[in-house]
């Protein structure tokens, strides 16, 4: 079946089977940072934009998201390729080490940020839970997300 989906603002008319999860077609469109980490939602490494929700993208059906908004990381930065305040203040902290579940993190982080700009470390890390990494101790990324939602405040991301 042909589903419409809009990624990173770039209309998409891809053809799915009904077993297909979002994770497949964005994978199938080209976007590598959406990653296949666990496929049962445990990882966050799928983690994707649905609208302004962050979702992993392994528990969506392809057909659920037909007509959806979604973001991944490839189109979080600005028109201009300014990087979100997120996705810099990740490197300037050295929150980033291999990279593979820090797309996902980030836009986990985004979703927060949106619903709870004075989020605490605490609910932060909660928030991040489902997201795992096993380069870190999950410091710096907390470190980034705190710099971040002090540039955020009073903005809407």
């Amino acid at each position: 079946m042909k589903i419409e989906l809009t990624v990173n603002g770039t209309r998409n008319e891809p053809d799915v089977k009904p077993g297909d999860t979002l994770l497949d077609t964005l994978r199938s469109l080209g976007y590598a940072s959406v990653k296949d980490g666990c496929a049962n939602g445990d990882c966050g490494t799928c983690a994707v934009l649905l609208g302004e929700r962050a979702v992993a993208a392994c528990l969506i059906f392809s057909g659920q998201a037909d007509g959806a908004q979604i973001t991944t990381i490839e189109g979080f930065a600005s028109a201009d390729g300014q990087l979100h305040p997120l996705q810099q203040t990740m490197l300037d902290t050295g929150g980033v080490q291999c990279g593979y579940c820090i797309p996902g993190m980030i836009l986990t982080a985004a979703d927060l940020l949106r619903r709870e700009p004075d989020a605490s470390r605490e609910e932060v890390a909660t928030y991040l839970a489902g997201n795992l990494c096993r380069c870190t101790g999950y410091t710096k990324q907390l470190e980034a997300i705190d710099l971040a939602a002090e540039m955020l405040r009073g903005e809407n991301l």
